[in-house]
């Protein structure tokens, strides 16, 4: 892949630390590309490829729904 999709190569403790924040309703997107280089996108891609599709589907519209209501969430 190109551009921003790009994948990236990362160890299995760093995709279990990235879900972890991801999942969590207090670390920002903006945390996770500062720790570990990754945009709001590619955590999104990531998550889609590591959860089951019910969870990825829940996970996407309690983020979204954070995102309408305050900024400094996700």
């Amino acid at each position: 892949m190109s551009g921003p999709e790009k994948q990236r190569v990362l160890a299995v403790a760093d995709v279990s630390a990235i879900i972890q924040m991801a999942l969590s309703d207090h670390v920002p997107f903006a945390t996770i590309e500062m720790e570990y280089g990754l945009s709001e996108k590619e955590v999104q891609a990531l998550m889609r490829r590591e959860l089951k599709a019910g969870s990825y589907r829940a996970w996407r519209k309690r983020v979204h729904a954070f995102g309408t209501r305050r900024e400094q969430y996700k």
